[in-house]
């Protein structure tokens, strides 16, 4: 009967260290997911933090950030993935400057995947979605003014530098693919005093508003239709595609290689199409990023 006993003591301890061991396992899986400071990255490691918590990770968000800012903190290890943008990788952190290549989405993101391995860092699967840099104008005064093209507006800045308020965003004017570059592609000037530095966010309702005649945005911005603004096309095709794509640190791929395909699953759907929706829920319809991931995730069998 004793034996019988400790038999049974044993088995028990034996249940309990199995029961704690996987529980410090699952403990473990802890990952630092980051992103940018604008609506469409916020939906995106919402997202990703939703999927990979459905998996049992312990997901950390570092999000509200720049560009620069969240690639160093790649790069350093304060976070273990984000979503990137093939266009910003190519032109920002490679410094290129092929249009073969950056307009390309595939030359693009295979450019940018095979200059980062070295790096230490894995460019999954790219996004179909492209959310190129637009400038946008209100619907009805670009039909009136007969402006569809960004050259069509850029003659109007070669009569008079002061012919159109324009609103951007502060990274937008320092980055290589920019507002200084296109205006020297494009061939012309605007006055310091038209150009109106303010949040991305706010450049939407700035033009809406009539406060400025011109305004930079994101393709997939779902206030774009909404609030009748229409893009102006890039005639010279200067600005690169701009495919999202989950780039994550090798040293965390390898601890955890699920990922890949969990995350490569959910960035297959997300088309140009599908995304402005997600943004407009959150930019129009004033849905919380939370709760348009969630039932987007759910309608895609991804919850």
């Amino acid at each position: 009967m004793q034996k019988f006993k400790r038999t049974i003591q044993m088995v028990f301890l034996a249940v309990c260290f199995t029961t704690a061991v996987a529980s410090q396992a699952m403990a473990a899986k802890e990952i630092v997911v980051g992103g940018k400071n604008y609506t469409e990255q916020y939906i995106l490691t919402e997202l990703s933090k939703q999927i990979l918590e459905n998996k049992g990770f312990t997901v950390t968000v570092k999000n509200g950030v720049g560009s620069s800012i969240i690639r160093q903190s790649l790069e350093t290890g304060m976070v273990d993935l984000y979503f990137e943008y093939t266009g910003t990788a190519y032109t920002v952190y490679h410094k290129g400057s092929d249009p073969a290549v950056m307009n390309d989405s595939q030359k693009a993101y295979d450019f940018v995947k095979a200059q980062d391995a070295p790096k230490g860092l894995t460019w999954l699967n790219r996004a179909p979605l492209n959310n190129t840099f637009t400038l946008m104008m209100r619907k009805s005064e670009a039909e009136d003014s007969n402006i569809r093209t960004i050259s069509d507006l850029g003659e109007r800045y070669k009569k008079n530098k002061k012919a159109h308020t324009l609103a951007v965003g502060a990274e937008f004017w320092e980055r290589p693919d920019g507002i200084k570059k296109l205006m020297k592609i494009y061939g012309f000037r605007i006055s310091a005093a038209s150009i109106k530095k303010m949040d991305v966010g706010i450049t939407y309702l700035a033009l809406k508003n009539k406060q400025v005649d011109v305004a930079m945005g994101y393709s997939t911005d779902g206030r774009i239709a909404a609030f009748d603004l229409v893009n102006l096309d890039d005639d010279k095709h200067f600005f690169p595609a701009y495919n999202p794509a989950p780039v994550v640190r090798n040293e965390a791929l390898k601890k955890y290689p699920e990922i890949e395909a969990l995350l490569n699953t959910m960035t297959e759907k997300l088309t140009s199409e599908e995304m402005m929706a997600l943004n407009a829920k959150v930019d129009v319809d004033h849905l919380s990023v939370s709760d348009t991931a969630t039932a987007w995730l759910k309608a895609n069998n991804l919850l």
